[in-house]
């Protein structure tokens, strides 16, 4: 079994940032326009879509000058002293996939006290090899390495055995076991923490494999600029809405106040098993402030064939669904994310019956029409996807960069499409709320 290589990124800020922030503005005014000039006769669908470009502007405007959380002399010195405990639960993942993960959480710059691991009773190996060298490892460095094996319980239950493992933590980082952070991963995500009114801290995720193809490329692009713009501006407001289960740091007591909750959320009668990450960050939006540290990087695998795609984004999308209606009955209407959340809803709501009735009516299966939706689509993804040309990963040339960002107006069609599609059968299909996405190895290193 061999080590991987360690992976890291930074972004550069400066001259690129405005270079961007002017492309990004003259992209959206093109798309703008020609909205307009398509929509006409004072259909008020076309208000929708207005407000839609006002609030994409707002979000470029704030990913653009969007810094890390730097806590004061004093507070980084508090927070150095901090105990951390890493929560790992780990479901039929691949060896060597799973040891990058902790060779990872042994290298960071701020060490944890206590790295907790549960096998969540996987089918395909016992991980003896990871197990037996991970305790010696962890031992040697001074950190408290535990290794749990359990029935099938879900993600929840995993992470919360782990955590009992460990219960006198001050944070815990939420982490997968595909996933390989960053060395000052853990570090950065302590610094908004110096701001009391901070209940938990949301990383930023890369695809570890996104050369594998085209499929890949695309969700390294997508899920970027998903966390560079959109995220970026709810965490200017404290409002994130979601964590990535990925990397996310939390109070402890975020967890502790609301773990039967957690352990005992039933939708229809059945245990709930999806929605962690969202779940947990609405736990930390009852009690402050939920944010996004953009210099805290975790690298995780994504599914690289359709069907692993498929099953991934329907379980997102049914459990998304799910924490709507949690959202509506439990945040408060005098925060931001409150009113956030039904803004998008509504956006989204009439977006949907607008592209109903223009093919229903015919009017969208016009060539025309249809080339001239497919460039505005194309357009607006490349404006929001323009931050990742600031990104500089460790395994990524200049070209490769490119390449990648090249994909985005694919993005913005697939998600028009196919992931519209799957989102109103996920929508359907809600109650299918359990937590196995793997009945096998999906993706080796």
């Amino acid at each position: 079994m061999s080590a991987q290589p360690p992976l890291s990124a930074f972004r550069v800020t400066g001259r690129a940032t405005w270079v961007l922030l002017a492309g990004a503005a003259a992209g959206i005014a093109w798309a703008g326009y020609r909205l307009t000039a398509v929509v006409t006769g004072g259909n008020p669908v076309l208000w929708v879509y207005a407000a839609g470009i006002v609030l994409l502007v707002w979000q470029l405007a704030v990913a653009a000058f969007d810094k890390p959380s730097r806590a004061t002399d004093d507070g980084a010195a508090r927070l150095a002293q901090a105990e951390v405990a890493v929560l790992v639960p780990a479901f039929n993942e691949d060896d060597e996939t799973l040891r990058a993960n902790l060779e990872a959480l042994l290298r960071q710059t701020h060490l944890p006290a206590a790295i907790c691991v549960v096998d969540d009773g996987s089918t395909v190996g016992d991980y003896a090899a990871v197990r037996d060298w991970f305790l010696g490892a962890a031992e040697g460095a001074g950190v408290t390495g535990t290794w749990q094996r359990q029935p099938n319980g879900g993600k929840r239950s995993a992470q919360v055995t782990a955590a009992r493992t460990f219960p006198y933590a001050d944070f815990y980082v939420t982490v997968d076991s595909d996933t390989q952070l960053d060395r000052r991963a853990i570090e950065e995500t302590l610094q908004p923490f110096e701001d009391p009114q901070v209940q938990s801290v949301a990383g930023t995720i890369l695809v570890t494999n996104y050369r594998t193809n085209l499929l890949t490329r695309m969700q390294e692009v997508w899920y970027l600029s998903m966390q560079m713009v959109d995220r970026a501006a709810l965490s200017r407001t404290g409002s994130v809405l979601v964590n990535s289960g990925a990397l996310a740091t939390y109070r402890a007591a975020v967890l502790w106040d609301n773990v039967e909750h957690y352990l005992a959320e039933t939708f229809r009668g059945r245990p709930v098993h999806t929605s962690d990450d969202s779940l947990l960050t609405l736990f930390a939006q009852q009690r402050g402030r939920t944010v996004h540290q953009p210099s805290a990087f975790a690298f995780t695998n994504m599914p690289s064939t359709f069907d692993g795609h498929r099953r991934q984004q329907l379980r997102w999308m049914r459990g998304s669904f799910l924490r709507s209606g949690t959202r509506f009955r439990s945040l408060p209407t005098d925060r931001f994310a409150y009113w956030y959340h039904l803004v998008r809803w509504v956006q989204y709501s009439v977006a949907t019956m607008a592209l109903v009735a223009l093919v229903v009516s015919g009017a969208l299966l016009h060539p025309a029409a249809l080339a001239m939706g497919a460039v505005i689509v194309g357009t607006v993804q490349l404006v929001v996807a323009a931050p990742y040309l600031t990104l500089r990963r460790s395994d990524q040339t200049t070209a490769q960069r490119v390449t990648v960002f090249a994909c985005a107006p694919l993005v913005g069609l697939w998600y028009l499409t196919v992931l519209r599609v799957m989102r109103w059968y996920a929508m359907a299909t809600v109650g299918n709320v359990s937590w196995g996405t793997r009945q096998s190895v999906e993706v080796t290193a």
